[in-house]
Order: C-alpha cells, then sequence, then structure tokens
C-alpha cells in the first residue's frame, strides 16, 4: 500500500471539493484549481474527509494512488494558504525590475533578459542596499510556481565556484575547492 495514499485528507471550512468522473475541482478562498485524474482511482468523501482507493493492485495504479492523494493536498492547501517562493540573485551588479508581469533580469550577459510571468503567479521584487536583489513569486498553484521558478533559475543557474547566479533562499549549493585545492605540494 501506498503510505501517502493511505492517510486521509482534511477539507478545511471554506473549501469545497466537486468530484466529477474525469476531473477534481477545488475552492476556496484564493481561488479555484481543476485537476483531471484516472478513473481507476477511487475518491470517498465522507464528514469533511477525503480518502482515496485504487481499483487494483498493478503497478500504474499503485503510482497514481498516492500522486493524486498529493496533488489534491497541495490543491487545498493552495486555495488556502498560497505558496511563495523567493529567488535571489547572488553577482555583483546583479539586478531584476518587474514591469506588471514581466521581469526584466540583468545578470552579466550583454542584454538584459526579459521574463513573462504567467498571469496566475503575482510578482515581487525587492532591491535593498547591502543585500542581494530577490524575486518573490506567490501563487495557489504548487506546479505552476515551481516550474516558473526552475526556469527563472534556468537563466543562469548558480555556478559551483563562486556560487554567483540566481538561485532559490535556502537551497544549498554545492560548492568545488578550484584549481589550487587539486594540486599537492612537493
Amino acid at each position: 500500500m501506498s503510505r501517502v495514499g493511505k492517510k486521509p485528507i482534511t477539507i478545511p471550512s471554506g473549501v469545497t471539493v466537486d468530484v466529477t468522473p474525469t476531473q477534481i475541482k477545488v475552492k476556496g478562498p484564493k481561488g479555484q484549481l481543476v485537476q483531471d485524474y484516472n478513473p481507476s482511482i477511487k475518491i470517498v468523501m465522507d464528514n469533511g474527509t477525503m480518502r482515496f482507493e485504487r481499483s487494483s493492485d498493478n503497478k500504474r495504479d499503485r503510482a497514481l494512488h498516492g500522486l493524486y492523494r498529493a496533488l489534491v493536498n497541495n490543491m487545498i492547501v493552495g486555495v488556502t494558504e498560497g505558496y511563495s517562493k523567493r529567488l535571489e540573485l547572488v553577482g555583483v551588479g546583479y539586478k531584476v525590475d518587474s514591469k506588471g508581469q514581466v521581469l526584466e533580469i540583468s545578470i552579466g550577459y550583454s542584454h538584459g533578459v526579459f521574463f513573462i510571468v504567467p498571469k496566475e503567479i503575482q510578482v515581487k521584487t525587492e532591491t535593498v542596499k547591502g543585500s542581494n536583489p530577490s524575486i518573490t513569486l506567490t501563487c495557489i498553484d504548487k506546479q505552476l510556481l515551481g516550474q516558473v521558478a526552475a526556469k527563472i533559475k534556468g537563466i543562469r543557474g548558480p555556478e559551483p565556484y563562486k556560487g554567483k547566479g540566481i538561485r532559490i533562499i535556502g537551497e544549498h549549493i554545492v560548492r568545488k575547492a578550484g584549481k589550487s585545492a587539486g594540486k599537492g605540494k612537493k
């Protein structure tokens, strides 16, 4: 049995969940999300809780069992609390500015990079003297938020020697020692 799939989800007050034969709709105070699902997974609703049951024990159904439970749980958390990711630009002269849903990022290339953020995500940039410029992304859809943050990070990911580039705050960067560490003294 899937350990994740077995856990029931408690539906908080103010959140409505509509289950059709192929879709799950979750509506809450921050918005509405829709997720398609495979009908081989059965959804049981009782007294403010949801449980997921699979029809067979084959490999695909076992994989989908925990997946759909995690996706629906993320949807419920998204419509009640929302998700947020902060990215920072580490490097001398690196800057970021937002004009509506367009980010203008200056990170050492000959021209600035323009990145259009989807309308579902709220963008806030912050530049404080003495600290690295940062980008704050907030959204109710965890999957979309992670995908956009990864694309922004992919513009110039952190390099392993000095750690310069765009990184998610709290992310651990494995650092390399450099040339002098490889040579032994004679």
